[in-house]
């Protein structure tokens, strides 16, 4: 018999335990699966590499704001402010398509140039355009977005930036319930990944980072929203590029997580 060490008091990871204090969860399931997830990402050597984790635990924008990697309630730490129409609940956290967006106050010229990912985990399989996680410059252009539809024709496709500029890796539109992470690691390598699998292996070279900060639920175009998401949301990170190792390992921490909670895909 396994036994849990945590159901009998004994100490979270202490990373887990700051966020928990912090957003004030109560709930011993999301407990654990916070703690499991801090342990599972550390293990596999991806916790380094993040700069902002949004989990989307306790069921309200009050407890869904808080980045996991560093829960303060300030900008510099990249809480997340909801703007417009949102639904949060045990789910995560839904947008209304026309104008919801959460801000992260993180850009990629606070990350990298050439080693940067951005991830989704969306609940909500549609055919609608829209951005899942982005921002970028118009002046000089340069986008990182996430889209289960494009908005660039034909809008049928599943595609990334990022630190790009208008050309965009594309893929045959897929089944948008899904965890979505986006991953370039060098100045002509870009991934997007559809759960465990690679579904783009794209060569468009990076040209600049941007200053604005990366939105959830739409594309913060040089500080104005676009091409809005209807798409729930149950967890999401920015950071550091992540191998195609790496990138399997973290589907399977994020997907052990959402399990834990019941709300997996």
């Amino acid at each position: 018999m396994i036994i849990n060490p945590y159901v009998f008091g004994a100490a979270f990871d202490p990373d887990a335990q700051a966020f928990i204090t912090a957003a004030g969860i109560t709930d011993n399931t999301q407990k654990s699966a916070i703690n499991t997830l801090v342990l599972d990402m550390k293990g596999y050597g991806i916790w380094t590499k993040m700069k902002a984790i949004y989990p989307f635990v306790g069921g309200t924008a009050a407890l869904h704001k808080w980045n996991l990697k560093d829960p303060q309630d300030t900008n510099a730490a990249f809480r997340l402010v909801f703007n417009g129409g949102w639904t949060h609940s045990s789910n995560g956290a839904l947008p209304n398509g026309t104008n919801a967006y959460a801000n992260s106050f993180l850009s990629t010229s606070a990350i990298s140039l050439n080693s940067v990912h951005v991830s989704y985990y969306s609940r909500t399989n549609n055919t609608s355009t829209g951005c899942e996680i982005g921002g970028g410059n118009s002046s000089p252009d340069t986008y990182t977005l996430l889209q289960g539809r494009t908005h660039v024709a034909p809008t049928t496709d599943t595609a990334i930036w990022i630190n790009n500029t208008a050309t965009v890796d594309r893929v045959a539109g897929v089944n948008t319930a899904a965890f979505f992470c986006g991953s370039r690691t060098a100045a002509n390598i870009i991934r997007l990944f559809r759960n465990s699998v690679r579904i783009i292996n794209g060569t468009a070279s990076s040209n600049t980072t941007s200053t604005f900060p990366i939105w959830l639920g739409a594309f913060n175009f040089a500080g104005s929203g676009a091409v809005w998401s209807n798409r729930e949301c149950a967890f999401a990170t920015i950071g550091d590029g992540l191998t195609d190792t790496e990138a399997g390992n973290f589907y399977t921490a994020v997907q052990a997580f959402n399990t834990t909670l019941s709300r997996n895909i």
